[in-house]
Order: structure tokens, then sequence, then C-alpha cells
């Protein structure tokens, strides 16, 4: 049976809060129902293009490498990975209906009354800071390497 206590959340903290800070988001980490273990993701610098549409999304775990990309997908899977730790376990069957983990794990990207907030504009290409014209004139000039 799933159970998640105060002293396992203590235990798994410091692993998510790292990867919480080389991503340079802001999150709280708790416990529902004693099963689950939940991170909400309140504002940070990384865009996500999956949403239900109310400024809120609760990401399913079992999908992120189809549902998301880049940055996105990145932060999630390693999020995903402190969140379990090392002695996470999963010896459901699910063709006999039995399933045994030791904890659920739930990751949400703002709350109902109150949205995630992408602090910083993030940006992929030379051409998104600056503009193509101008991204153009500092290769040209040869400011800028060129594939930068």
């Amino acid at each position: 049976m799933a159970y998640v206590s105060q002293e396992t959340k203590a235990k798994l903290s410091p692993a998510i809060k790292a990867v919480l800070k080389k991503y340079k988001m802001k999150a709280s980490i708790a416990v529902r129902h004693h099963f689950s273990l939940v991170v909400n993701v309140q504002s940070g610098p990384i865009k996500f293009d999956h949403s239900h549409g109310d400024d809120h999304t609760q990401v399913n775990v079992y999908h992120i490498d189809t549902q998301y990309k880049g940055v996105a997908k990145a932060f999630l899977t390693e999020l995903l990975a402190a969140m379990k730790g090392p002695d996470w376990f999963d010896k459901s069957d699910s063709q006999s209906d039995y399933f045994h983990v030791s904890h659920y794990t739930d990751i949400n990207l703002g709350k109902w009354d109150k949205p995630y907030v992408q602090t910083s504009k993030e940006v992929a290409t030379l051409e998104d800071l600056v503009g193509t014209e101008q991204a153009s004139k500092l290769r040209e000039l040869g400011m800028i390497k060129a594939g930068a």
C-alpha cells in the first residue's frame, strides 16, 4: 500500500530542492492523504505549453515524455526522479487489479486558485532575443559565431 510520511518528505526534499534551484523554479512540497508526495510549482522561467486552459496544470507524470518538450520536459523528468527517490518501487500488476507502489507523485503547475507565473521569457535562439535582422547583422560583423 502506498504510504509517504513527513519523514519521507524530509528525506526527499533536499534532492527536490536541488532540482528546483537548478532550474530557478519556486515550489512547495507537501504530502496528501499519506500516500502522495505533491510538488506545487508556483513560478519560474520555464514556459509550459501543455495546460488545461485555466492557468494551472496537473501534470500527468506517466506521459511527461510525450506532452512536454525541451527544458520543460527535462525539468519535469528530473523533478519526478527526485520525488521518487532511491527507495521508490512499483510492484503493481494491473491485469490482476493489484497496485502496490511505495508512494504516488503529483506535480501541479500552479493551483486551482493561483496560476503558475512565468517569471522571465525563455529565449531559444538569438533571433528570439534580438530579431532576425539584428541577429544577421551581428553574425556578419563577427560578433556572434555562426550557429549561435
